[in-house]
């Protein structure tokens, strides 16, 4: 994608004002998405993105540029512009490159670039269908194919000059269940960083289009939830959710490095109940999350957050390393050249217990059992959130009564991880899509169904 000398010349144009760091992120990506809706093939659409960026450190300050001509010309361009920014500091030589290309074509079977339309096409059909066979109270079907196809340069004053191939592909489902008067709505999304083989294993299209209409035809018929104190296990999969949001970003070092978070200085701290393992996973193979290198070359690791309740480490990029006095483990990620990179999660979930699940419910009491979760928001600097739950049952003398619609969880994450006391065996993850400072991009969530003896649940009061 970039020659080496070409790429030395803009390294070098980039820190001859004093930067003490520079790097280049270059990539060219294929997207390709196609939405069915009512049954329709409603838009079918291919994307090209190709750019670069440039960042130039001095000390703990950095500036990014970026441009879509990559052209010597434009590199220096922007490469002059940062250097303009950034004047007074320590300076740097840069290193000699070490060439490594990271990429393992032997992981990507058939690049969805080779898939013909109509064999994407065919699985969103087969979703539709399955939804529709669930119930006759399916009133609409909502479904989208992604693939997308990353080529990537990453290259740096410290030597590294790292190529990859990333290949994300995904089905999304959206059920609507309707009586007449009104409607719920049921959603599955699975995903993997695969090529189109994910559908022999990874995807099942019509699986994940039953739940999503089962869940919406459950909940149409459902009371309202009963608000207040109690006790509420959180099912497996996307249940990570309220640990990625409640508790993940607070633990990067976006957060961590400017001391805005609730874990910032609790190293080696007791932060969650002895049950409680946390991880962020960026080599797990196949993975949504996963990669081979992060988006600042650094080949990625599996880093263990909360070790038997106790915080262990962050999630750190390069600047936050600066900032922090702490090594970086593979965490910078960016949505595209557009986007400077920071501190991000990957596939992060809570690991598997021991405790059984059927026991974990029986001896609850009476309180609320969240199956699937939904979206929600979180304050990262105090860990407050808000999520809803999409499908939720009554539990009642330990046994699972009736369904609930319209709970929301309400608590604080810190407060949430003392009080969980039972950790199940059964971790699974989900996939979805994580929005911060540096864009949207890829995140698995994940988790065992887990206990929390004490929550804030809203519904009917």
């Amino acid at each position: 994608m970039l020659d080496q000398n070409i790429a030395g010349e803009v390294l070098a144009c980039a820190v001859r004002t004093g930067g003490d760091f520079a790097e280049i992120f270059m990539e060219d990506r294929v997207n390709h998405n196609i939405r069915l809706n009512s049954g329709k093939i409603e838009t079918v659409s291919t994307g090209r993105l190709h750019g670069a960026g440039i960042r130039v450190f001095s000390g703990v300050n950095a500036v990014y540029v970026h441009t879509n001509d990559t052209s010597r010309e434009g590199l220096l361009d922007a490469a002059a512009k940062a250097a303009a920014a950034v004047r007074g500091g320590s300076g740097c030589i840069p290193v000699p490159f070490t060439a490594v290309n990271a990429a393992r074509p032997e992981e990507i079977r058939l690049l969805p670039t080779d898939v013909k339309t109509a064999l994407k096409t065919d699985k969103l059909r087969a979703a539709d269908s399955a939804a529709r066979g669930v119930s006759n109270e399916i009133v609409q079907v909502d479904a989208y194919y992604l693939d997308s196809l990353q080529d990537v340069l990453i290259c740096n004053t410290e030597g590294v000059f790292t190529t990859d191939r990333r290949v994300w592909t995904r089905v999304g489902v959206t059920a609507v269940a309707g009586n007449g008067t009104e409607n719920q709505t049921g959603f599955s999304g699975p995903g993997a960083h695969m090529g189109f083989e994910a559908f022999d294993d990874a995807i099942d299209p019509e699986k994940a289009a039953r739940t999503a209409a089962g869940g919406a035809v459950t909940m149409l018929h459902a009371p309202v939830c009963p608000a207040g104190v109690m006790p509420v296990v959180i099912d497996n999969g996307f249940g990570g959710v309220i640990f990625h949001e409640a508790c993940g970003h607070s633990l990067e070092a976006t957060s961590v490095a400017y001391g805005i978070s609730e874990f910032t200085g609790k190293l080696g701290q007791q932060v969650a109940n002895p049950r409680v393992t946390a991880i962020d996973d960026g080599t797990i193979p196949g993975a949504w999350g996963s990669l081979h290198v992060d988006d600042e070359g650094t080949p990625t690791r599996k880093t263990v957050l909360i070790k038997d309740g106790i915080l262990t480490s962050y999630m750190i990029d390069k600047l936050g390393s600066r900032r922090m006095n702490m090594p970086v483990t593979g965490s910078g990620r960016r949505q595209s050249y557009a986007f400077a990179p920071t501190s991000r999660m990957r596939n992060t979930y809570i690991a598997a217990g021991n405790d059984d699940n059927d026991e974990i419910i029986a001896t609850m009491g009476d309180g609320l059992y969240a199956k699937r979760m939904g979206g929600g928001s979180v304050n990262p600097a105090t860990g407050e959130f808000n999520f809803a739950v999409n499908e939720g049952y009554w539990v009642k003398d330990g046994k699972i009564v009736y369904p609930v619609r319209g709970a929301s969880l309400i608590g604080r994450g810190s407060q949430i991880l003392t009080r969980i006391d039972r950790v199940g065996k059964d971790m699974r993850m989900e996939q979805g899509m994580c929005g911060s400072v540096s864009g949207s991009i890829p995140t698995n969530v994940g988790q065992p169904m887990i206990r929390v003896t004490e929550i804030t649940v809203g519904g009917k009061g």
